[in-house]
Formats: structure tokens, C-alpha cells, sequence
């Protein structure tokens, strides 16, 4: 329920007059009586591409709701002349009861149960809509996805759900954010991870290599003698923030690749530049060097 909904029910009981004087208005929208049923909300799930997201989007998508019946324009009525005021409550849509009490008169103001609170009553339905107002069909809806949305954020488009029956309100249209799996990024908050995996001569020897983000390419400098586990940081290169300035950064997470397969020949070379000490591991750090593993994976 919402706040017209809950005056609305210190209107049944103690009529229109007092809900007006002490609230300041009526159940009323733009001065005329709300007719029909409002429409429910729609919910439906949006996938995103990193890039849309990093961006922002405007998608175009058809959408199968309730929409205003074409024929009868939302009335339901076969024509205008099937539309008369309602006998039971003169077009005002409550009944009024005076009831007498020990204490005196009291009055009661509940809703009309010919028009249901409408005002109005049909007395031959529209063909096409069967008298509801409205038909289920496809309909395409514009959404205007702001850049650096997140997995899981709901977007609101008021008036875009679900059309009410008999020219009632519509419903709103509810957006869920999916995400699209990327082949080589993954997404932490504002920043992009990716997982770099260089060879152990080029750990040693430092190279330049491309990398994946999610505006294209870009070039980075591996300096020589990189340990794995090294961490190179891309500023600006992650995905803004939802109606703000802050934008994340692209981390690349450096893996240095043991090879699996070696021949005898480079066997013995490795186990001859084992014995080297520019190849042994730093003396503070308790572990073994690459060549100790290469001779146990190989032994």
C-alpha cells in the first residue's frame, strides 16, 4: 500500500469531507476520480556486456505485458454510450450509510459495490478486451542503463509495467542487472582482474605484451626479473561508479608458467644453471628455487 492508499481508507470511514479538510485533498488524481484497476509491475532480467556496462546503454527490448486495449482505448466499453454513471452511487463512488446508535447518528462511507469506487458501469463490454480494458501483447520498451551498474542493481521505469484494467494506472517495469561471463576478465567491485601467465625467460629477460581490458588492448612493461605473483595496476581502467566520478582500476596478476614437457638437452642445461646463485631464491624467503622444482618435476 501506499500513502494514497492508506488516507484512502480514512476517506470510506469517515468520508471525503474530512479527508479533505484535514489532509488537504481527496482520492482523486488531476481533479477526476481514478477509474479502474492499477496494473501490476513487470520484472524483468537485463544481461550485460562488460562494455555496455562500462559505458552505459540504451536497449531496445520487446517485452510481452498487458497493454491498453486499442479498440475501446482502456475503457472496456463497447462504445461511450455503454458508459453510464452508476445508479447505486450517483457517479460518486462511495455509499453513504447513517446508522443509528446509542451515542446518536453515525455515518459510514464505504465503496460502491455496483462500480466497485469507479463511478461508472459498463452496460455492453468491448468485444476485443472482453470488457477489462486492456490485451496481452508485445510491446518494445527503451531502457536507459547508466555506465557501471553492478550484478544484482534493480532500475525502476515508473508507468511501464503491466496496463491497469478499465483505464486504471499502469504498473512499473522492474529491471534486474545481469552480468555477461568474460572470457578473459572477471570484475572485483570497480576493478578488472586478469590473470597474466608469461614464461619463465621472460620473467628473467623482461618483455612488453598486450593485455586484454575492457576498451580494447593495452601494452605493458614487464621489467626483468618480475616474480610471480606480481601485481601491475591499470589506473582507469576499471568500471566508473553508478552516477559518480570515481572509476576503478585493471590489476594484472602476474603468473610465471612452468613448463610441463622439457627435453634431455634442456634438462641438463636448467640443472647446470641451478647450481648458479643469481638462481637461487632470496635467503629471507623460505622456499624452493624454480630449478629444484623443474629437477623434482622431471626426476
Amino acid at each position: 500500500m501506499n500513502m494514497e492508499d492508506i488516507f484512502s481508507q480514512f476517506g470510506d470511514i469517515f468520508g471525503d469531507d474530512i479527508f479533505g479538510n484535514f489532509f488537504g485533498g481527496q482520492r482523486t488524481r488531476g481533479g477526476q476520480r481514478v477509474r479502474g484497476v492499477r496494473g501490476s509491475n513487470l520484472r524483468i532480467k537485463l544481461k550485460l556486456s562488460y562494455e555496455e556496462i562500462a559505458k552505459g546503454v540504451t536497449k531496445h527490448i520487446k517485452v510481452k505485458k498487458y497493454v491498453p486495449c486499442q479498440t475501446c482505448h482502456g475503457s472496456g466499453a463497447k462504445d461511450k454510450g455503454s458508459v453510464q454513471t452508476c445508479g447505486t452511487c450517483g457517479g460518486s463512488g462511495q455509499v453513504r450509510r447513517v446508522t443509528n446508535t446509542f451515542l446518536g447518528q453515525m455515518q459510514t462511507v464505504t465503496t460502491c459495490p455496483t462500480c466497485n469506487g469507479e463511478g461508472t458501469v459498463i452496460t455492453a463490454k468491448c468485444t476485443t478486451c472482453k470488457g477489462e480494458g486492456r490485451v496481452y501483447a508485445e510491446e518494445t520498451v527503451s531502457i536507459e542503463v547508466p555506465a557501471g551498474v553492478l550484478e544484482g542493481m534493480q532500475l525502476n521505469i515508473s508507468g511501464r509495467g503491466n496496463a491497469g484494467e478499465r483505464g486504471g494506472p499502469p504498473g512499473d517495469l522492474i529491471i534486474l542487472i545481469e552480468e555477461e561471463t568474460h572470457k578473459e576478465l572477471q570484475r572485483d567491485g570497480l576493478n578488472v582482474v586478469y590473470d597474466l601467465h608469461i614464461s619463465f625467460t621472460d620473467a628473467v629477460f623482461g618483455t612488453q605484451i598486450e593485455v586484454p581490458t575492457i576498451d580494447g588492448r593495452a601494452k605493458i612493461k614487464i621489467p626483468a626479473g618480475t616474480q610471480s605473483g606480481k601485481i601491475f595496476r591499470l589506473k582507469g581502467k576499471g568500471f566508473p561508479g553508478v552516477n559518480s566520478y570515481e572509476k576503478g582500476d585493471q590489476l594484472v596478476h602476474v603468473n610465471v608458467w612452468t613448463p610441463q614437457h622439457i627435453t634431455s638437452e634442456e634438462k641438463a642445461m636448467l640443472d647446470k644453471l641451478s647450481h648458479s646463485q643469481n638462481f637461487k631464491p632470496h635467503p629471507d624467503k623460505n622456499e624452493k628455487s624454480f630449478f629444484d622444482k623443474m629437477r623434482e618435476m622431471f626426476s
